[in-house]
């Protein structure tokens, strides 16, 4: 007796059956364990052999069962991965362009390499994350709200920036933040610049609290007078408002060094609103991974804090970790790239 067809004369799909490594070896004329051998890289077979299995496999749309392997090895290959910074608006970072380069690239990273990203939400650990079988979690810019913390006691390793240095368990990559600022305002200072205000995020993490140290330290190292405006959020439009407060202060800026992310052209839009010339009047460089910087006139200089290598150093240091114990160093840094356009170029 067959079933009746779903309302409207549809009868239901069923899912074609799954290929077997047995199914595998007996098309391929090869005994089950030499074809878990060619497909496991292992045993001693000719090359001939081994791919006749490869391509039998590849041609019968077979996949191994990920979760006998895991329970194989007693390993689920699985990261976590939040942004810190963005834990009251989890998702969000990925309208950024530094969080979408080195999300993209963490998780490409960590796939050559056998493992897979698990997107978490931040602020949640104890609810979404508990059930899951993580073998460490990464934490981009963590924020003083206890996640590390969290994570450490739980004895889940943690991937992070320099401030998890010296923890047990912990390892983390870096960007020199001191001389990140230090070559950008050098920089600005041989173009004429004696009036650089920077606009910077109103965040706690280790990378900003760094920037503000080091502006600070170099500015009173040479007698100028630090100006700093906060942005009070994440977006274009709080950083914008902080730009256009830092244009209009009393003194007016000769340069402008933006931290805060925000699309370039805003930021020439901002000079131009209240009356400046790039470069004429005013020097600017943002830390910024946006292509636009490039195509704007004039092009504006940028300060890569270049996502995609240290997501590549990142990954390479923590699966080291994870597979061969705490050997090695716990941490690298991860050299910046100022790109010098014409934004921040006095004109001859």
């Amino acid at each position: 007796m067959t079933s009746a067809p779903r309302r409207g004369g549809h009868t239901p799909r069923t899912a074609p059956p799954r290929v077997r490594l047995v199914d595998v070896a007996r098309e391929a004329g090869l005994s089950k364990t030499t074809v878990s051998a060619a497909l496991n890289g292992t045993g001693r077979l000719s090359p001939t052999v081994r791919e006749k299995a490869r391509e039998t496999a590849r041609r019968m749309g077979y996949r191994p069962n990920a979760t006998a392997r895991q329970l194989r090895a007693g390993r689920a290959r699985l990261i976590g991965y939040v942004v810190g910074e963005f834990a009251g608006t989890p998702w969000t970072y990925l309208d950024s362009p530094y969080f979408a380069q080195l999300t993209s690239a963490t998780a490409a990273s960590a796939l050559k390499r056998g493992y897979a990203l698990v997107m978490l939400p931040a602020g949640s650990l104890h609810s979404e994350w508990v059930d899951l079988p993580l073998e460490a979690v990464i934490v981009a810019d963590p924020v003083d709200d206890g996640v590390v913390e969290d994570l450490i006691a739980a004895r889940i390793p943690v991937f992070s920036d320099g401030s998890v240095d010296g923890r047990p368990g912990a390892h983390w990559v870096d960007v020199d933040a001191e001389e990140a600022v230090r070559g950008t305002l050098e920089h600005l200072g041989s173009q004429g610049a004696r009036r650089t205000a920077l606009v910077l995020p109103d965040s706690t993490t280790r990378f900003h609290r760094g920037v503000l140290a080091a502006y600070r330290g170099w500015c009173a190292a040479r007698g100028h007078t630090a100006r700093v405006t906060f942005a009070a959020d994440a977006g274009n439009g709080p950083v914008v408002r902080a730009v256009d407060s830092a244009l209009t202060a009393a003194e007016r800026p000769d340069a402008l060094f933006v931290v805060a992310e925000l699309s370039p052209p805003l930021v020439l839009e901002a000079a131009r609103r209240h009356g400046y010339d790039v470069p004429g009047d005013l020097l600017v460089v943002c830390v910024s991974e946006d292509d636009t910087a490039e195509h704007t006139e004039p092009p504006i200089s940028t300060l890569s804090l270049q996502p995609r290598k240290v997501a590549e150093a990142g990954m390479e240091l923590l699966v080291a970790a994870l597979e061969n114990g705490d050997e090695g160093p716990s941490g690298v840094l991860v050299p910046t790239r100022l790109l010098v356009r014409e934004s921040s170029r006095r004109p001859s």
